[in-house]
């Protein structure tokens, strides 16, 4: 659940989408900016504070194994899910302290980013953003996001969107974006599908709460259930990352009615499993 504020946001945020498309100078990977983040950078960190940071699943993978803690805990005490009439699926947001900053809970003031090497998309693409509009659009734009507080444009280095994006890591988080986007933009919801209360809970299990979603496949019937190479099994007791994969076939089954699951010969007639 979520106060009045964080409504604000997420209606914020929707107008913010729709001045995208409609007032952002499009980008593509070739296109150039000048721009440069460092602590000799007279605002460095103070974008670190009073700003919505969305967490997809493979954020939450990165920072909570970062932290040395499990999904549960790092949900309960760095996040937030606000929730509208329109929002067809579970969406989180990081937690701010509730300080007069609203500062992030990551950052140090003196020394930057406590978990820099994990730190979510978003932190990683500043200030480029991406847009894609459709699952199908091979090619996103990209735009600049210049904010009032940030002087990092007044730096000499000359970027490329591409070299950006090599130099902050951003690959991987973008491959398991768009396996992400795969669920969330399907065509389910395009059609104007309403996920059950229990099947919101487990959108919410295997995209966020990658631990609790783990017991569900080791510690329940489901592999009595369903066949799964035990290579596979073996891997995702471990992998977060080789969980989630699973996780996203599980959803397309138990959401989308998907055949990415085989139903185990004679399971559904034995109601002792």
């Amino acid at each position: 659940m979520t106060d009045h504020s964080e409504h604000s946001r997420i209606q914020a945020m929707d107008e913010f989408k729709k001045q995208i498309f409609t007032e952002y100078e499009r980008m593509n990977e070739d296109s150039s900016f000048r721009f440069g983040c460092h602590p000799k950078v007279g605002c460095f960190n103070k974008c670190c504070a009073d700003v919505n940071i969305f967490l997809t699943p493979y954020d939450i993978i990165r920072l909570k194994n970062n932290l040395g803690i499990d999904s549960e805990e790092f949900l309960t005490h760095y996040t937030l899910m606000p929730m509208d009439d329109i929002q067809h699926y579970p969406i989180l947001l990081l937690r701010m302290v509730d300080d007069e900053k609203k500062s992030c809970p990551f950052v140090d003031y003196k020394t930057g980013c406590t978990v820099y090497k994990d730190r979510p998309w978003p932190c990683r693409m500043f200030p480029i953003g991406k847009a894609s509009p459709k699952l199908e659009e091979a090619n996103p734009f990209y735009f600049e996001m210049h904010e009032d507080v940030c002087a990092g444009w007044k730096e000499d280095s000359v970027w490329t969107v591409r070299s950006w994006m090599e130099d902050q890591e951003v690959l991987e988080y973008d491959k398991m974006g768009e396996l992400f986007k795969q669920i969330t933009l399907h065509d389910f919801f395009g059609h104007g599908g309403k996920l059950t209360p229990p099947q919101m809970e487990m959108f919410h299990s295997v995209c966020y709460n990658i631990d609790k979603f783990r017991v569900f496949i080791l510690e329940t019937s489901f592999l009595k259930r369903f066949e799964v190479d035990a290579e596979r099994v073996e891997r995702i007791k471990t992998d977060d990352v080789e969980l989630l994969k699973f996780g996203y076939e599980w959803l397309r089954f138990s959401l989308f009615k998907e055949m990415t699951m085989k139903i185990r010969e004679g399971a559904l007639q034995r109601p002792d499993i």
